[in-house]
């Protein structure tokens, strides 16, 4: 029996039915493929099983802290669909400390052979024979839960929706929120390598390639000295003229939604009127009046009044309660296009007691 005397027999409508039919049967999900996702940290020195402390050196930006390792990995997967950047999946994985192992990098990134620790993780999605796609993968981690502004859904969120997701770094336990800001990390949006987002994957013939990806601050380092000169430390003969610094503080900090993986975009209205406060000295730190170095990391922001710089306000005094103040805001010009967030460093000379004022002091970016 020939081909003409089929469709005679069942009909040309029929046998395109079946053809279809079979189509679909060959496009559907008939397999998994396997995406491994290796999440990396830079690091500087030996990991300590006994507190899972780790000093690091690259992304931080700065060196020698102690910082935790991260516990809680949030990965999300972007895909194409119909020529839309979409949601693909999303994982959050609540126990990577205990996972996480120190080696040498060896990739495409910057910091081929130095020491890291890595987290691999394997994501399973099913695909039908044949299927050729591309995607990218944005990830946050912590060493303490966090809380997102929104929520996303598989296949309905965009790309723009990851991209504009926020975490909290205010509300309640905001000292613990603040002070886990030191040990949040995740993958800058705009990070390319040959121009090309440095999370990004693609399959040719079911080849998955693997993913190897470095995390890096979200916070930036604020790192303050201060000195008095030694002929004004003590004066036995005139106490009056002696000087020392008794009290210091960063006030207005960030303290809202903070972009997961946009570091640099944090903006605020043009003076924080409830931003956090980190007390660096208090009078009754004694050992602190003369001479002393303290770091803290905050969310870098600018303002609508000056688009281009971090302001960071502070308020020194001199000499105890019935000293008197000073309240400079050191400004930092930034670039909203950097992926990496920056490294601010300020010092303090004196070399008399303060004056009550307000003052301004625009410093550069300084890194060892």
């Amino acid at each position: 029996m020939n081909m003409r005397l089929i469709c005679k027999k069942i009909g040309l409508p029929v046998l395109l039915i079946a053809l279809m039919m079979a189509s679909c049967r060959e496009n559907e999900p008939t397999q998994t493929v396997k995406l491994p996702v290796s999440v990396c940290l830079p690091v500087n020195a030996t990991y300590s099983p006994s507190n899972r402390l780790v000093k690091r050196a690259i992304g931080d930006p700065g060196t020698k802290e102690d910082l935790l390792l991260p516990e809680y990995i949030y990965i999300f997967i972007v895909n194409k669909d119909n020529g839309t950047w979409k949601l693909w999946e999303q994982m959050t994985i609540d126990d990577a400390d205990a996972y996480w192992h120190k080696e040498y990098y060896s990739g495409s990134l910057m910091g081929s052979g130095d020491s890291i620790y890595r987290y691999t993780r394997e994501i399973i999605k099913p695909l039908a024979p044949g299927d050729q796609f591309e995607g990218r993968i944005y990830v946050i981690a912590s060493a303490k839960a966090l809380t997102f502004n929104t929520s996303l859904t598989n296949g309905t969120s965009t790309e723009e929706d990851v991209l504009n997701l926020q975490f909290s770094t205010g509300g309640e336990d905001i000292e613990e929120k603040q002070n886990n800001l030191q040990n949040i990390y995740s993958t800058p949006y705009n990070y390319e390598v040959g121009g090309t987002y440095y999370g990004s994957f693609n399959s040719i013939a079911h080849n998955v390639p693997y993913v190897n990806i470095i995390l890096y601050h979200v916070a930036a380092k604020v790192d303050i000295k201060w000195n008095v000169d030694k002929d004004k430390r003590v004066n036995k003969d005139s106490p009056s003229s002696a000087v020392r610094l008794t009290s210091m503080k960063a006030q207005n900090l960030f303290a809202g939604n903070a972009y997961c993986f946009k570091p640099m975009e944090n903006t605020q209205p043009a003076k924080l009127a409830t931003g956090y406060e980190r007390v660096l000295i208090k009078p009754t730190d004694e050992g602190l009046w003369w001479e002393g170095r303290a770091y803290f990391y905050t969310i870098p922001y600018t303002t609508t009044d000056r688009p281009d710089y971090f302001p960071l306000q502070m308020e020194l005094q001199t000499n105890g309660s019935t000293g008197t103040g000073y309240k400079p805001t050191i400004f930092m010009e930034i670039d909203k296009s950097s992926p990496f967030v920056p490294w601010l460093r300020a010092d303090f000379k004196l070399s008399a007691p303060l004056e009550d004022k307000e003052d301004t002091k625009v410093i550069d970016i300084s890194v060892d």
